[in-house]
């Protein structure tokens, strides 16, 4: 019986040396854990800063087209006749259309400044931007051949800028 009881004694032991081995191992992961959570915690609040003071060149595309739909105060789709342009050499033809068709977005769209009256201040008038891709069906067969009309879709937002692109469909 003795050697039982001392079998029994070690086996005892041994799983009370297990469950002590086991709790530190535990508490040792769980102090880890702990400490993760607390190096997180400030980078997660760096992130958060860092997203808020972000410049809007930084921005998912996706907000800035929500931005611009939003600024949007006016908008209008016009045909423009450039055949004007064909007046001038070949070699000066492109350019004349893009002339043609800046003058006729600053008339339309009504971007020249009003005179002030006496003692008001002088507004800034706002500015034409014109898209890439109109620049590129404009330029498309090359400085002699433009083409003769283009429509496109002005949008003139709060600060009184115009935009220019490409009416859907062309």
């Amino acid at each position: 019986m003795k050697e039982e009881d001392k079998k029994e004694e070690l086996k005892a032991e041994e799983e009370k040396e297990k469950v002590a081995e086991a709790s530190e191992e535990e508490s040792v992961v769980e102090s880890l854990e702990k400490e993760l959570e607390e190096e997180e915690k400030p980078l997660e609040e760096e992130k958060v800063e860092t997203e808020e003071k972000a410049p809007e060149a930084e921005k998912p595309v996706r907000e800035k087209k929500k931005k611009e739909e939003e600024e949007i105060v006016e908008e209008r789709t016009y045909t423009v006749p450039l055949s004007k342009a064909w007046i001038m050499p070949a070699n000066k033809r492109a350019p004349r259309a893009m002339r043609i068709l800046k003058s006729f977005m600053i008339k339309h769209m009504k971007l020249k400044a009003p005179k002030p009256e006496k003692g008001e201040e002088e507004e800034e008038p706002g500015s034409l931007i014109i898209s890439e891709e109109v620049n590129r069906r404009l330029w498309t067969r090359g400085i002699e051949k433009p083409p003769r009309n283009i429509r496109v879709r002005a949008a003139k937002d709060k600060d009184g800028n115009v935009t220019v692109y490409l009416a859907e469909g062309d």
